[in-house]
């Protein structure tokens, strides 16, 4: 009976345990899951955390490099170091001022960029102080280095531009943009200097050649009534002066100079030629001309606009790697290279070159206006007056022509213009001194006047020999002068000339009425210009092979007629 109660409890406890330990295993379970979504979750926390001390190590950096440095540079750009400031106000403008000037207009420009930013406004106005005092100084400088121009016309022009003024044209620019005034005022002035210093010059150097001209005149005289030697003949020494490239020029105090006239003499040259004259005043003319215009344009055209320095950190300009929808559709590339297509030129291409062309031209345009107010060249005419001898006026012709191609290639059209015109007024001068001498050839070919009571104009052999003689050397001459084959000035004035001698040679021949004599003496004037011909004139150039083969055809024709009229009272 004792064991029954002790077995009792036993066996209850044994049935209740089962029930406690099927729960326990299910909520353990749960647990640990809810742990390792735990830990993941810190995890995976912990990892953006080092990520993102990562990104705002980087974005640090990247600021201190963005934000940082430039704006170092913006404060250091919009403050006015005291040697800049000390330099401007108490040190006389010299070779100092050309980079502290640049130094102290990239500041200025700055400051008023940056107009926003208080420190800057504060700026404002000490920079504005500066830039006035600046603005003074350079007047005053500038303006007495005009002065040896404006007094003194003995003053070596080139020298003071090339190595005075050009030294600072940093500094004029800075009053272009700065000062535009007071750049106005000093260009004015130069302006004012140079043309006194030219006009006196030049018109002084003409008139020297002037006075050397007037010693020995040559005038225009006719193929007809000429009595100059040297018209008898090619003088190639004469023809030289056609060209830039050939004897010295004429220098202004030689009019003067007595031995200069001892020494032409001793040279067989009585005086200077009127074509070397010109020469002479043209080629100091075309020097002068294009080196002035050379030097304004560069001088007093420059940039609208300070040319900033590149920097790669600054506030100012745009990301390099965040172009604008129109910069990138002006800068791809549309061709299509792959299909065959034909490249397309962007509408904004199109405008920049627009642009571009148009203010080239704007600038030559003003560049051509200061030009022309410095320079006056209407003293070269005064070479023209009396009108010169067809051969040296022909001469002077092809100088100009020579010239203007040099002018050409020093690229300054207002002497390129003037030269050419002058040129234009020469050619009627020409034409009609050619025309003077076709209308003396051919009345003297006609007999005289043709009113009734005119008197006939007797020739002699030596009359019509010294025309035969003028008229090669004419002819000679142009042909040296004439490089092209066709030139219908030159050729067409020649064969009337031609026309208008062969007619005269027969007229004076006609009075011979035996007919061998008459043959005989048409046969030796033929000769004689065939020989004139054959001497001086370029046989290479087609207009003398045809001159030489006409004259040849007559004198073959007069020798057939010598022949024929000797054998006809043998019959």
């Amino acid at each position: 009976m004792s064991s029954l109660p002790n077995a009792a409890p036993s066996e209850s406890l044994s049935t209740h345990q089962p029930s406690s330990y099927s729960v326990e295993p299910d909520t353990s379970c749960k647990r640990v899951h809810d742990f390792l979504q735990l830990h993941d979750q810190v995890r995976t926390s912990v990892n953006l955390l080092d990520s993102l001390e990562s990104f705002l190590s980087t974005f640090q950096k990247d600021l201190s490099a963005k934000v940082e440095e430039p704006l170092s540079n913006l404060l250091t750009g919009i403050t006015i170091p005291p040697a800049l400031a000390t330099l401007i106000l108490d040190s006389p403008v010299g070779e100092p001022w050309i980079e502290g000037i640049e130094d102290f207009e990239r500041r200025l420009v700055t400051i008023k960029a940056r107009s926003r930013v208080k420190a800057a406004r504060d700026l404002g106005e000490v920079a504005e102080g500066l830039r006035i005092v600046a603005a003074t100084k350079l007047r005053g400088f500038f303006l007495a280095l005009f002065q040896p121009i404006r007094s003194n016309v003995t003053t070596n022009m080139q020298v003071i531009q090339t190595s005075v003024l050009s030294k600072y044209n940093g500094l004029f620019a800075f009053l272009q943009r700065q000062a535009p005034n007071v750049a106005h005022e000093v260009q004015r002035s130069y302006v004012a200097a140079a043309r006194v210093y030219y006009e006196t010059g030049f018109r002084r150097y003409a008139r020297s050649l002037t006075w050397i001209k007037a010693r020995f005149v040559e005038k225009h005289q006719t193929i007809v009534v000429s009595e100059r030697e040297k018209d008898l003949q090619v003088d190639l020494e004469r023809l030289a002066f056609a060209k830039i490239v050939g004897p010295g020029v004429t220098l202004g105090y030689m009019a003067d100079d007595k031995s200069h006239d001892r020494q032409l003499t001793e040279l067989g040259s009585k005086k200077e030629p009127v074509e070397a004259l010109f020469r002479s005043l043209l080629l100091v003319f075309m020097d002068n001309a294009t080196a002035e215009y050379t030097f304004v344009k560069t001088f007093f055209s420059v940039d609208a606009s300070l040319p900033m320095k590149e920097s790669s950190n600054s506030m100012l300009s745009p990301p390099l790697w965040s172009p604008d929808r129109a910069t990138f559709a002006d800068q791809r590339s549309v061709a299509g290279s792959d299909y065959g297509g034909q490249r397309v030129v962007s509408a904004g291409i199109v405008n920049a070159l627009n642009t571009v062309e148009t203010a080239s031209k704007e600038e030559q345009a003003v560049t051509d206006a200061l030009w022309k107010q410095i320079m006056d060249p209407s003293f070269l005419k005064s070479t023209l007056d009396p009108i010169p001898p067809v051969i040296p006026l022909l001469t002077m012709i092809r100088l100009m022509e020579d010239v203007v191609v040099e002018v050409q290639k020093r690229n300054c059209p207002p002497v390129e213009f003037y030269v050419f015109g002058l040129r234009l007024q020469m050619w009627p001068v020409f034409q009609k001194a050619m025309a003077e001498n076709a209308d003396a050839l051919k009345k003297l070919a006609e007999g005289g006047g043709s009113g009734y009571f005119s008197r006939a104009i007797a020739t002699t052999d030596a009359g019509v020999s010294s025309i035969c003689r003028r008229y090669t050397a004419m002819f000679s001459s142009f042909v040296q002068l004439t490089e092209q084959e066709e030139e219908t000035m030159i050729f067409a004035n020649l064969l009337r000339l031609r026309q208008e001698l062969t007619k005269l040679i027969l007229r004076h021949t006609n009075s011979i009425t035996d007919v061998v004599k008459k043959a005989t003496a048409l046969s030796s004037i033929y000769e004689s210009l065939l020989k004139g011909l054959s001497k001086d004139t370029l046989s290479a150039h087609p207009k003398s092979q045809q001159e030489i083969a006409y004259w040849a055809n007559l004198h073959e024709e007069a020798k057939r007629k010598i022949v024929s009229a000797s054998q006809q009272p043998r019959r």
